[in-house]
């Protein structure tokens, strides 16, 4: 019978360092990578943004995702209008025709009766943290999601904040009274609120806008904040910005083909979310920056506001406004009742939440 060598405490510790450096060697030359099995899955998304202003809303977020799928999943984003007219942006989603969209409620003509609160529910907000508070904080998920499962095909994510909604236009508005007779570029709701003093609300394809006004066509905008003006264009075309605000910030949404949604597998549900995420989380601090910078460093629009003693009428008639909105439905009524319990408290806690 052959004797076994004898191996040493010296030879053993080399044996096992040649070993475990081979193991280590393997490990390194053939890292696992990730391989899409067949054809990526491709979606076709449409933001109410123009190009100019999808650079920093979404562009960036769908980017990311795209890159993040590695081969499963490429999502083709488009700008405002350039599919379907921004009106009929929830019915292409519901019907197939588009597989998500970035937008509001309530200039995409969403069936629900919750979209009045969308976009720019006048003085809503104060500031943009108050969109995701309320949202996920006061309830407004649980309402939107009980609301959109009443609708077939069309399935909410997620509710995030953009800027606030401020006045550009060609006139100085230094009074209530400067208002009457002006067309501008509004949202439904917005508009509909600001009519009752004198404003014109009208509605074009978001390209025609700055042309409209150049014409003469529009009097201005109020459809956002100063960083938008500048970004798009509408600063090169308007000479004025009245700092007073009918909401610190637009609530906007993402949806989804209820279909196309239910049939992603998990992991590529979970990174649309997050990318979902990203896009909101930029828009915070880039709108932030944006309507602090243009003000004091803009150059191109002259500030004006209206003294707070007059402004206050336009608030006060919001508190109607709210009365009425709230007859709508129950659920309105709700969100009605959420909207004040939050300004209530915001009140109480004061700065910063809210200055006297």
């Amino acid at each position: 019978m052959k004797v076994p060598k004898k191996i040493s405490k010296r030879d053993f510790i080399k044996t096992a360092g040649l070993t475990t450096a081979a193991a280590a060697s393997a490990t390194v030359a053939a890292p696992y990578v990730v391989r899409a099995q067949g054809a990526p899955i491709k979606w076709r998304m449409q933001t109410y943004a123009g190009t100019a202003l999808g650079e920093h809303v979404i562009k960036p977020s769908i980017e990311a995702f795209n890159k993040a799928a590695n081969g499963e999943m490429v999502i083709e984003l488009y700008y405002a209008d350039q599919l379907v007219p921004q009106g009929e942006l929830f019915r292409a989603v519901q019907t197939g025709t588009i597989d998500a969209a970035q937008s509001d409620d309530d200039s995409m003509a969403s069936p629900v009766d919750v979209k009045i609160f969308a976009a720019y529910f006048p003085f809503a907000s104060r500031y943009s943290l108050d969109v995701p508070t309320l949202w996920h904080w006061y309830g407004l998920k649980e309402i939107w999601e009980e609301a959109y499962s009443e609708v077939k095909g069309v399935t909410w994510l997620s509710t995030g904040a953009w800027d606030p909604c401020n006045f550009a236009t060609t006139k100085p508005i230094k009074s209530v009274a400067d208002l009457k007779g002006l067309r501008v570029y509004m949202f439904p709701t917005g508009g509909q609120f600001m009519s009752q003093f004198g404003v014109v609300p009208v509605t074009l394809p978001y390209e025609d806008v700055e042309v409209a006004i150049q014409t003469g066509e529009l009097d201005g905008v109020c459809w956002s904040g100063i960083t938008e003006d500048y970004t798009v264009g509408w600063a090169d075309v308007t000479k004025y910005y009245l700092t007073n605000n009918i909401s610190g910030a637009w609530a906007g949404s993402y949806f989804v083909n209820s279909d196309k949604w239910n049939a992603l597998p998990p992991h590529l549900q979970e990174l649309f979310k997050l990318s979902i995420d990203n896009s909101h989380y930029y828009r915070l601090h880039w709108y932030w920056w944006g309507e602090a910078h243009y003000r004091t460093q803009g150059g191109k629009l002259q500030l004006t506001t209206i003294p707070d003693g007059e402004w206050q009428q336009v608030v006060d008639a919001a508190v109607k406004f709210w009365d009425e909105a709230a007859q709508i439905s129950p659920r309105c009524a709700k969100v009605v009742e959420i909207l004040r319990k939050y300004n209530e408290i915001m009140e109480k806690a004061g700065p910063p939440y809210r200055c006297a």
